[in-house]
């Protein structure tokens, strides 16, 4: 399934490949890789999960987005946050050490582009995920979803982390 007009990298738009995933949705299970090792979503089971997808953590607006959700995950109890990119795991590895990235998890999906495909958020011309964010609940569903329309951009993440609050 693809899906047109819901993102664009500097205003020209882009091709979502996967579901389109809402509220209310089982959030579909997905294996992406820590480090060499597999983890998918099970493993984090009676948790709310807060997924922050973005496109390479080594661009400015990804860094940015990643360092503010490491902040906040130390104020979240019961949260876990996991931040989902197609950067290989020793690309992520080097990033997080450098940028002191402590209270959340970063998975690579560069392998099968699981996670990708499965919430809808692999971007068909460029091979990377959309910046988004999902809000998983305990029970396993969707509590929240935001894909943010320009890639360059911020996601709204006073919403993201209202939604992953209120489902802890």
């Amino acid at each position: 399934m693809e899906r047109k007009g819901l993102t664009a990298f500097k205003g020209d738009p882009l091709t979502l490949v996967g579901p389109e995933l809402k509220v209310g949705d089982p959030a579909p299970d997905f294996t992406a890789l820590s480090g060499l090792n597999p983890v998918s979503l099970k493993d984090s089971a009676g948790h709310v999960r807060l997924i922050s997808a973005v496109p390479s953590l080594d661009t400015p607006v990804c860094e940015q987005q990643t360092r503010r959700f490491n902040e906040e995950a130390a104020k979240l109890p019961g949260v876990k946050v996991l931040t989902l990119s197609c950067d290989l795991p020793f690309a992520q590895n080097r990033f997080c050490s450098t940028a002191g990235i402590q209270n959340l998890q970063t998975l690579s999906d560069y392998r099968d582009h699981q996670f990708g495909l499965n919430y809808g958020v692999l971007i068909k011309e460029l091979k990377l995920l959309a910046r988004s964010i999902f809000v998983v609940g305990k029970d396993d569903k969707i509590k929240y979803v935001e894909i943010v329309p320009e890639v360059t951009q911020h996601p709204d993440y006073d919403r993201a982390l209202a939604a992953a609050k209120a489902a802890a």
